[in-house]
């Protein structure tokens, strides 16, 4: 294996973007079926996520919340993509490997979410007292953010 940094095949910025906006897709998708079916309406979804700039005012705001929240979480999810795109040019096995290295990174980004980011923010301390949600909530960022952004992120270099 050669330690000679990879090359970007593609226009690095669409790569990152598309790599945001497919994890950062998938992840609200998830959020967003998985509350519905507890009766929770995509808008209060995004209204939460703007709770983090906004707090509890946030719940008053209606579309123009949501619309924060949501160009929000998109921004969260590209420059994490970013961060998997900076780290794979200079560690080849992220992208050799994208089916393990993707899902470790979707895992480090809910810990860093639910360990660090949320708690420093004006957003609710997050609970995990309801194992199924913790469990399910993992599993999207592991397969639905964090491969997808290392699938694109493989595309998108070449050695």
């Amino acid at each position: 294996m050669s330690t000679e940094a990879l090359r970007p095949a593609r226009n690095p910025a669409f790569t990152v973007i598309t790599a945001g906006l497919l994890g950062g897709a998938g992840d609200i998708t998830y959020a967003i079926v998985f509350h519905g079916l507890r009766g929770v309406a995509p808008e209060r979804i995004f209204q939460s996520v703007a709770s983090g700039v906004f707090g509890k005012a946030s719940f008053q705001g209606g579309m123009a919340t949501a619309a924060a929240g949501a160009a929000l979480h998109f921004f969260i999810s590209i420059v994490a993509a970013g961060v998997f795109y900076m780290a794979a040019t200079r560690v080849r096995a992220l992208v050799r490997y994208p089916v393990i290295f993707g899902p470790l990174f979707g895992l480090a980004m809910w810990l860093a979410m639910n360990f660090v980011i949320v708690p420093l923010s004006a957003a609710r301390t997050p609970t995990f007292d309801d194992t199924f949600r913790v469990m399910t909530d993992i599993m999207s960022h592991v397969f639905l953010f964090g491969l997808p952004i290392a699938l694109v992120t493989r595309a998108g270099l070449k050695d």
